[in-house]
């Protein structure tokens, strides 16, 4: 190769600054130099077709000659003949080894895609503010087991004779007393708890008793075991395991259980206003609501994912196998009303899907992660478009941003650990330190502790970071139960984060005790989605009877007199 007459190459002392990266390679290969230099070479990296590519000079060929590459690399010293020409180097002819290089090349100098969100990390917190020595349960339900809200963190826990979860407040890190309260009125174990958002006092819990009961945890946290709730609502017949407060109505419940019914309440009066239980026909593995509450989507056994009209409890939109799978899927709105899915492969790998339920034949992208066994958990933040990915059994959490480009699900980094997890708590945005950067906070839950875990954008500025932060949903609900149910809708009620989530008065949980005792879901028509009218008339007519005696009492105590 040494000695034929190839292209020439530039001295290195001629060359450009930025080409000078090897002055050992001329004419593209190796000189015969001393040992000490030729030992010296070995250490600098370069590529020699690279350099035969970007430091040769022009071609002089035979037009005639460019129809063949092998000709065009013997090239004549001197142009002798009239047919001869100096080809310019945008003329050469394209061996396969340039263009693997020009390939190469243009990957290399690719742009990464903007995003603010790109150098996310996750950070776990130091030992001594995790909370230790708490036996989480040991059940197998495919819930997050742990609810997280400004004031307090609460967790399932092992509990003998029936089911317990366990309510601490922030503050109350370290060690946990063997003998530290908890929450024990089912008699059968908790599988779902999730705190009211427009009251941080308020929490739901759903059990295997098939009740659900509506605790409120005094301000510093239990210092009594609480057995008696607030609500106790009764209307499943198999245990309840999905649980979802509305986001912007005040005072409303959704319940799925195992006997494939979705049942909505009016939680202050005890009251089961909507029961949707003709269109699941297999077990319900999640329901959630869009952000204004006006839908409801859910996932089910049966394979099939349906968008339905909360009120009226009829399916707008349905998707049949949204993975090809047998596992479970869950689902969750995102931006722009987009729905995004995980679920698994026929050959079981799990996939991150999004889709567009104005056209929900495919997918808009649609990614294989793994072949781990655990159903991925979807928590999704609306103010970052961020998604976190969580397995059960898993020890890493992923995220990923939501985009209107494609492919529309961008992968941005993972948190890994050691430990797995058996359950995760999402912190609402006005729980997070806005000083640090924190746009997410989650809560781990190992086999004998909880563990916080900080996602933090790294800025150099300690101002406040309004593309970071901007208005959140706030504690205010925007309607009531009953104008909600009569049809009134509202979006969200945004609050800043510019000087801290400041907080105010707790609404007050109102409960109409004098309804409670007739509007169990027992007393409710089974088809019909309203209170027991008979029920109530029998109460008119027992307080009637009363008020005629205390009538009769008081004229004869008259006549008396």
């Amino acid at each position: 190769m040494a000695f034929l007459d190839g292209p020439r190459l530039l001295d290195w002392a001629s060359s450009p600054p930025h080409l000078q990266f090897n002055k050992y390679v001329l004419r593209g290969y190796r000189p015969v130099s001393s040992v000490h230099e030729c030992v010296r070479s070995l250490f600098y990296l370069h590529n020699e077709l690279g350099n035969i590519y970007t430091h040769g000079e022009l071609f002089h060929c035979k037009p005639a000659s460019l129809s063949c590459p092998l000709t065009a690399l013997r090239l004549p010293a001197k142009s002798n003949s009239e047919d001869e020409a100096v080809v310019p180097a945008s003329h050469w002819p394209v061996l396969p080894w340039q263009a693997h290089f020009k390939l190469q090349l243009a990957m290399s100098r690719k742009v990464v895609r903007t995003s603010k969100f790109r150098h996310v990390f996750g950070q776990a917190v130091k030992a001594d503010q995790c909370y230790d020595d708490i036996r989480i349960s040991q059940m197998t339900w495919d819930s997050t087991f742990c609810t997280v809200n400004p004031k307090f963190v609460a967790m399932i826990v092992e509990a003998s004779g029936g089911g317990a979860f366990m309510v601490l407040p922030l503050n109350k890190t370290g060690r946990i007393d063997m003998s530290q309260p908890t929450v024990c009125g089912h008699k059968g174990p908790v599988l779902d708890i999730e705190w009211c958002p427009h009251n941080d006092n308020i929490i739901a819990s759903g059990s295997e008793d098939c009740s659900i009961m509506i605790w409120e945890i005094p301000d510093g946290g239990l210092t009594a075991p609480l057995r008696e709730p607030v609500v106790k609502l009764e209307g499943h017949s198999k245990r309840v395991g999905i649980i979802s407060w509305h986001p912007t109505a005040h005072n409303v419940l959704m319940t799925a259980g195992c006997d494939n019914v979705v049942i909505l309440w009016n939680v202050a009066c005890g009251e089961a206003v909507v029961q949707i239980d003709d269109v699941h026909t297999d077990l319900i593995y999640s329901a959630c609501w869009n952000r204004d509450g006006s839908r409801i989507l859910t996932s089910c056994k049966d394979k099939k994912l349906r968008i339905l009209d909360p009120r009226k409890g009829k399916v707008l939109v349905e998707k049949e196998k949204p993975h090809e799978g047998h596992r479970p899927v869950r689902a969750v709105f995102v931006s722009d009303g987009k729905i995004l899915t995980t679920g698994f492969s026929r050959m079981s790998e799990r996939q991150v899907a999004l889709w567009d339920p104005e056209n929900f034949a495919e997918p808009l992208t649609l990614q294989e992660l793994d072949t781990s066994s655990g159903v991925l958990l979807p928590f999704f933040d609306p103010d970052t478009n961020i998604v976190y990915l969580v397995g059960k059994g898993d020890s890493s959490i992923r995220y990923f941003e939501v985009t209107d480009e494609a492919p529309y699900v961008h992968y941005l980094s993972m948190y890994s650990s050691k430990e797995s997890q058996k359950g995760m708590g999402y912190m609402p945005k006005r729980g997070l330190d806005v000083s640090k950067c924190e746009i997410a906070r989650f809560y781990k839950l190992h086999e004998r502790k909880c563990e916080p875990i900080v996602m933090t954008v790294p800025r150099k500025s300690d101002l406040f970071q309004e593309d970071l932060y901007p208005d959140t949903i706030g504690p205010e609900p925007s309607v009531e139960a009953a104008e909600w149910f009569a049809g009134k809708q509202a979006e969200p009620i945004l609050i800043s984060l510019k000087d801290g989530f400041v907080v105010t008065k707790t609404k007050e949980f109102k409960v109409h005790k004098s309804l409670m005792s007739t509007t169990s879901l027992s007393s409710v028509q089974r088809q019909g989605n309203s209170v027991d009218v008979q029920s109530l008339l029998e109460e008119m007519k027992q307080l009637r009877a009363m008020v005629e005696e205390l009538s009769h009492r008081v004229s004869s105590l008259e006549s008396k007199i």
